[in-house]
């Protein structure tokens, strides 16, 4: 595959809205060894291009194209531990509906969402999704069970592993592989399935795919791939393709949360911060007593599906003035991500003010502890090998776990119980020749006793310690964001997703920075997201400016100049020197990005017989990124464009290759345009085939 980058001799950095007349020529050379990275630029042994002047205008607005109408919007938050849909009909965009209720469920546990697990049949097709995989699952003869491909909390691959591809692998819970990909399409198959019979069933007539807009929720704090990963899942599943791309939206959950968070009416929300009397409860009242009201009014109005949103700015939100900020605290099974954004008036869009942060956080991180605790007592030998030879029972005990993990609160005074499946008494007794009560006493753990039941009693010290690694890096994480300038005059802090249900986390948020700013918790918290995506489906410019995560360019060949350019980037070419592999910024990374905003340069070949002119796209997760061969840089697109049997009377001496970066969206798109002939080439950035 031939390969020829774009190289130039420009001092432009590509800082925003800044104009450069000077020249950048691209040419190229065979690949010379001293190159630590294969140069895009040296691959074709041919004279290069030259920019033509101006060579960097960037847009604030491209003119939005004419958007395509969709019936309904329909969101699939793809949760670490819990998924679901909802969905609204663009002629009522104030009445969001919530899925059905799922089948199954546990005792004490809302679900309105279902468990994000997924079974296969022994052949690897897919058999089921939620409850009723888990179900089918635990149902299963424990010798057969080892044959099913059981997978569950799989989303957390995407952020853990750091080359992902198209081809990475998933570990079900019988040791077996299973390509991500797979099961990721599997999954939002389910969701579309489910969605459009819903909807069909509501019609009273097929529901047909061409009708929706999905929208599927990420991490902010992913990067790139993941995110890119997802979006390919689902064109695999059938929701959208890659030439109706519009068809699918990849909200960030954080912002989808933000979005939901302005429409807040003060009976919708606690406020822990006592600033203010809230659902009824004064600030005397304790954090733990206003949450548990609150989700007595959800457990109420639980029948209801649909919600009501009211198409007005929330009492909360009008209090906000142009220019004030909040945070976003997304706190989820797998990842907490905090976002920070501020209020443009008059139409209340809003602007992402600080690049999301956040990390492997979630209330998973609870569940890892309380693995570590099992290793202590009965051996991380025994465990390992239990999960491997009773898989369905391990995630008997994980479910008993938990019921009770909800159950945990700062002013709890009595033990919380946790059942242990029979065949865990049973398959510790064989494997260790004596019981576990043994094991218990022997361990020293003395805030872990035995039950006569059968059950671990765990003192609700014991329990509190579990979560406390994981809410220390949260309040540490939170402490680094609010200690930045953007993040000093923060008004109020929005603590959504599944784990800010949790009493313990709530408390310690509120103790830490309840002197610094309002922290608001909706409702109906668990759903926050759901309800946000719907939102942005429905209106997709709400918003406007975005930090970009990475810094993006092209490979350029610069003049070279004695003493500032390294001898080993010297190229000399038809008696002229240059410095090869520099790497030329389209946008950096944190810099703001408003939606649709285009960067453009033009080019001309230097010699016009080269009439196949690639043009290699980078990036770095650095700011201060000088070639291509740097630490950190990656390819992630090329542009081809072939003027072979263009050349006419027509086509200028000095032909125009105009090359366009759009930016701000959740995908970036490059295109590359010969203006005489209109020919043009287009590529989404891709960071999974490189």
């Amino acid at each position: 595959m031939e390969s020829v980058g774009v190289y130039g001799f420009c001092g432009c950095k590509g800082k925003s809205k800044v104009k450069c007349d000077s020249r950048r020529e691209i040419a190229t050379a065979e690949t010379a060894p001293t190159s630590a990275y294969p140069s895009p630029a040296r691959s074709l042994g041919d004279t290069g291009i030259t920019p033509l002047s101006p060579s960097h205008i960037l847009n604030d607005a491209d003119p939005v194209s004419e958007e395509q109408t969709f019936l309904v919007v329909v969101a699939i938050d793809f949760g670490t531990t819990s998924s679901g849909y909802a969905y609204s009909f663009t002629k009522e965009p104030e009445c969001i509906h919530v899925m059905r209720r799922w089948e199954g469920g546990d005792p004490g546990v809302s679900n309105q969402k279902t468990p994000t697990t997924i079974l296969l049949t022994p052949e690897r097709k897919f058999h089921s999704f939620g409850y009723a995989a888990r179900d089918f699952y635990h149902d299963l003869d424990p010798n057969e069970a080892k044959q099913w491909l059981y997978l569950e909390k799989f989303k957390m691959k995407l952020h853990t592993t750091g080359d992902l591809t198209m081809d990475t692998d998933l570990t079900a819970a019988n040791g077996k592989k299973v390509k991500a990909l797979e099961i990721f399409t599997y999954a939002l198959q389910y969701f579309k399935e489910q969605a459009l019979k819903e909807l069909s069933d509501q019609a009273g007539s097929d529901f047909e795919n061409s009708d929706v807009r999905w929208v599927i929720t990420v991490p902010a704090i992913w990067k790139q791939p993941a995110k890119q990963f997802m979006r390919e899942a689902a064109y695999q599943a059938g929701l959208a393709s890659p030439e109706n791309s519009e068809q699918l939206i990849i909200a960030l959950e954080p912002e989808a949360a933000s979005i939901y968070c302005r429409k807040l009416r003060l009976h919708q929300m606690i406020e822990l911060s006592g600033k203010a009397v809230v659902n009824g409860c004064s600030s005397s009242d304790t954090v733990g007593a206003g949450f548990t009201q609150a989700k007595e009014h959800v457990r109420r109005n639980r029948q209801s599906r649909t919600f009501l949103v009211e198409n007005v700015i929330g009492e909360i939100w009008s209090e906000l003035e142009e220019g004030d900020k909040y945070v976003v605290v997304d706190s989820g099974g797998g990842t907490v991500d905090l976002t920070v954004h501020q209020i443009r008036l008059p139409e209340g869009h809003l602007k992402e003010l600080y690049k999301a942060t956040g990390g492997p956080y979630g209330s998973l991180g609870v569940d890892y502890e309380f693995e570590k605790l099992l290793c202590k007592i009965f051996g991380e030998d025994f465990i390992e090998q239990f999960k491997i030879k009773r898989p369905a029972a391990w995630v008997d005990l994980m479910i008993a776990f938990e019921s009770r993990k909800r159950a945990a609160a700062p002013d709890r005074t009595n033990p919380l119980n946790i059942t242990l499946p029979f065949s865990f008494i049973d398959y510790y007794k064989k494997f260790r020749g004596h019981s576990v009560e043994h094991a218990l006493r022997k361990s020293n753990v003395d805030f872990v006793k035995w039950s006569s039941q059968g059950m671990l009693r765990m003192s609700p010290d014991a329990m509190n310690a579990l979560f406390k690694p994981t809410i220390d890096s949260i309040i540490e994480h939170l402490r680094d964001l609010f200690q930045k300038p953007e993040v000093s005059t923060v008004k109020f802090l929005f603590l959504v997703g599944g784990f800010a249900e949790a009493p313990l986390l709530q408390q310690a948020v509120q103790a830490a920075f309840g002197d610094k700013c309002r922290i608001i918790i909706p409702q109906d918290v668990g759903l926050t997201i759901l309800k946000g995506a719907v939102l942005f489906g429905l209106d997709p410019a709400v918003i406007k400016v975005r930090r970009s995560p990475l810094t993006y360019g092209v490979g350029v060949l610069n003049r070279y100049v004695e003493g500032k350019h390294p001898p080993e980037k010297l190229l000399v070419k038809d008696g002229t020197r240059w410095c090869t592999d520099v790497f030329d910024k389209f946008i950096s990374a944190d810099q703001s990005v408003a939606l649709g905003e285009l960067v453009k340069r033009s080019y001309t070949p230097a010699k016009p017989s080269q009439l196949v002119i690639v043009i290699n796209v980078y990036s770095s997760e650095h700011d201060d990124v000088s070639f291509i061969t740097d630490p950190g840089v990656r390819k992630c697109g090329t542009l081809r464009l072939d003027l072979t049997g263009t050349s006419g009377a027509a086509v200028p001496a000095r032909r125009e290759i105009q090359t366009l970066m759009q930016f701000g969206d959740t995908e970036i798109k490059a295109t590359a345009i010969d203006i005489a002939t209109t020919k043009s080439v287009k590529v989404g950035i891709d960071f999974l085939n490189y």
